[in-house]
């Protein structure tokens, strides 16, 4: 598991009408390598707006159409359902990512 690898989770919470939903692990990859049993990631929808706190993702990244990361609705899973591996973002993406979860979490450099 690497940061920017995309999984597919099955009903991921009771408040998500899907029945999947991709999510991409924005951890560092020394908390994904460590004996830490969770992981924090990312939501893709296919549904994106003009917010900066998106990343636009699709085919490229193994996905089926054209979507967006969340950046702003980050959650903890336990590495153990990330099993439903899809691909995982491009070096350029994990830049985009991280620009996105710098703004969302307001890090200023």
């Amino acid at each position: 598991m690497k940061r920017g690898d995309l999984y597919r989770i099955y009903k991921p919470t009771s408040r998500d009408p899907k029945r999947f939903r991709v999510f991409v692990v924005v951890s560092r990859q020394v908390l994904i390598d460590s004996g830490f049993s969770s992981v924090i990631c990312a939501p893709v929808y296919s549904n994106c707006g003009e917010l900066e706190t998106q990343v636009e993702v699709g085919v490229d990244e193994g996905l089926k159409h054209e979507s967006c990361i969340y950046c702003d609705d980050l959650v903890s899973f336990p590495k153990s359902i990330l099993t439903d591996y899809i691909g995982s973002l491009s070096q350029e993406k994990l830049k985009e990512l991280n620009k996105a979860l710098k703004i969302a979490l307001e890090i200023e450099d």
